[in-house]
């Protein structure tokens, strides 16, 4: 089973796990952690770690999912996820959305975490899309 930690600048990590939530029910298996002001980036490092100690309770895997790349949550997750003595292995994913974390769902089953981050990788890219108006004036009549 692959554990997942949302990590971010501010609350997006908490709000994101609240709307998956509200969409799916549950997700024992989601772990938030937030960077705040207040903590500062040595804060960041202790939650992390206490987090990550949580996500790797019964997993074999852990996939940290990332609000950005190379902001104080990614260069912490990577700290941990290049570390040779952290076992289970974890993967680190930049650019968390909504729609991903709801895919976890779909993944977190897996045993292997370097191919679960593949795979919600492939299952995100095409949720992100960009709006255009249609050629054609849809009728009123079904």
């Amino acid at each position: 089973m692959i554990n997942v930690i949302v990590a971010s600048h501010g609350p997006l990590a908490s709000a994101l796990l609240d709307s998956a939530t509200l969409v799916y029910g549950e997700l024992p298996y989601i772990f938030p952690v937030s960077l705040n002001e207040t903590a500062g980036i040595d804060g960041f490092r202790d939650d992390f770690a206490t987090t990550l100690v949580k996500a790797q309770h019964n997993a074999e895997g852990v996939l940290v999912l990332c609000d950005m790349q190379s902001g104080t949550p990614w260069n912490v997750a990577c700290q941990h996820a290049f570390s040779p003595a952290i076992t289970p292995p974890i993967a680190v994913l930049a650019g968390v959305n909504l729609p991903m974390l709801l895919q976890t769902d779909d993944i977190h089953l897996l045993t292997d975490v370097h191919a679960a981050a593949a795979q919600l990788l492939a299952l995100t890219q095409p949720t992100l899309v960009i709006a255009v108006p249609v050629a054609f004036t849809q009728s009123d009549d079904f």
